[in-house]
């Protein structure tokens, strides 16, 4: 019988998925294989969140092959090694894996290729998969990727995605593959007590659960700090238990402002994996160079960590990150606002930081973000600072927010939370929480001082 590998990587899920889909067509049997990457883990981005998270993903897969008549293989090691090592166990003749964005994906790929030459086996690898349009798809005619959103979501718009694929209804699995056995996220150890569940069911269940519930109110709330009214749904995209291509079509038939709203982040995603793909070095380097002379300060940087810079909504924010292991968008923006313009201290820092503790933490989405607050990507506003105290009375008006993440400040009533620095007398001396870490007008001062702008 004719054997295909069906490498998962971060695409955990069954339906619409295009590399299982040509695995099966491709072959009688499918090796449905999983490899627990010893690359990632050497290079730190094993964290504690995304391990736990993955642990769930991996339980859940396969249970839904294994439902199918299949079961997934685990390995662990070099990708390549493994990969190997099971097509000349097997006798494979191909091997299936979702294209990746980033410089080590593509490393792995060209030396997955290079093993499975050496053993007469091909390497096929699909676009499209981890995002909805595949970068490069659509260029301008100047250079090789967009470096501004607009006219990107504009074209993004019109380029026709591919159609969404069933589940498989059976997979047969050849017996001779042996794998290891599935971590359990209750062996992780320093995971965020709130962590939310992973794995392709969860997703569906809170993905339908949104979109009939909370769709409609997106474009009106998704900034609405005390609301919690965006999706949550970031974590199952970056593992891939949840399609960016099916979720498009499926809001798309609520149509509306809310609808629109959410698809637009969606195409912020595939944005930031196009402009990885075409500029690898943005992960580490600034895309924009402004010449920046970075502060270094560990303790103001600490602070910042630990929730208790002294501007309340900034410490909720990372109170809840430290939790949940997950931040709402508005309130990324907040804190790395903070960080980088009213600290300025440099983003590679908190955004290593945010790699530590977010379950959806990927090189494209979080240092390019990062990168679009710090002023060195792509805004065209590469000055824009987000005062925090306005912010806050703007997205959490009545300080609900502050209230659930710094109880220290929760007997505080309406808008005043925000400046608890104001406060007088006994009232003040009563609250345990710090004074602001920095005056506001001193950290822009700083900012603007070190771009030449004062």
């Amino acid at each position: 019988m004719s054997v295909s590998v069906c490498l998962f990587t971060a695409d955990l899920r069954l339906h619409d998925n295009p590399v299982l889909h040509a695995a099966l067509r491709d072959a009688d049997q499918v090796v449905p294989l999983f490899v627990l990457d010893e690359g990632i883990a050497a290079a730190g981005f094993a964290a504690p969140n995304r391990r736990a998270f993955l642990a769930d993903c991996l339980a859940d897969l396969d249970a839904g092959l294994r439902e199918r008549g299949g079961r997934l293989v685990l390995r662990s090691g070099a990708v390549a090694d493994e990969v190997a090592a099971v097509v000349s166990r097997t006798g494979a003749r191909a091997v299936h894996v979702a294209a990746g964005t980033s410089a080590y994906a593509r490393r792995r790929e060209e030396r997955l290729r290079k093993e499975l030459t050496a053993l007469g086996a091909d390497l096929r690898v699909h676009d499209a998969v981890i995002t909805a349009v595949a970068p490069g798809a659509e260029v301008p005619q100047d250079r090789d990727h967009f470096a501004v959103f607009t006219p990107y979501f504009r074209r993004w718009q019109n380029t026709a995605v591919r159609p969404v694929v069933a589940a498989p209804r059976a997979v047969s699995v050849p017996e001779a593959v042996d794998g290891q056995d599935l971590p359990a996220r209750a062996s992780v150890a320093g995971v965020s007590p709130g962590l939310a569940a992973g794995g392709e069911r969860e997703a569906r269940r809170r993905t339908t659960s949104w979109l009939r519930g909370s769709l409609s109110e997106y474009a009106d709330q998704q900034s609405d700090l005390a609301a919690d009214a965006t999706s949550h749904l970031s974590s199952h995209l970056h593992f891939g238990t949840l399609s960016a291509t099916e979720l498009i079509q499926r809001a798309g038939r609520s149509p509306g402002p809310g609808s629109e709203a959410f698809v637009r982040q969606l195409a912020w995603r595939d944005f930031n994996h196009q402009l990885l793909a075409a500029r690898p070095e943005v992960a580490h380097a600034d895309y924009r160079t402004r010449h920046d002379r970075w502060r270094h300060d560990e303790k103001e940087a600490e602070a910042w960590r630990e929730g208790r810079t002294g501007y309340p909504v900034i410490d909720a924010a990372m109170r809840q990150l430290r939790h949940e292991g997950w931040l709402p968008g508005r309130a990324r923006m907040l804190v790395a606002s903070f960080f980088t313009k009213t600290l300025y201290l440099d983003w590679r820092t908190g955004a290593a930081h945010f790699l530590d503790l977010l379950v959806d933490g990927d090189v494209a989405n979080n240092q390019l973000n990062w990168q679009w607050v710090a002023g060195t990507g792509t805004d065209t506003r590469p000055n824009r600072v987000l005062n925090p105290v306005i912010q806050a009375k703007r997205h959490d008006p009545d300080g609900d927010y502050v209230r659930r993440w710094v109880p220290e400040l929760a007997d505080i009533e309406g808008p005043a939370i925000h400046e608890p620095w104001k406060l007088q007398g006994l009232e003040r001396a009563a609250i345990d929480y710090p004074d602001p870490l920095v005056e506001l007008p001193d950290g822009l001062a700083r900012f603007k001082q070190a771009r030449d702008l004062a």
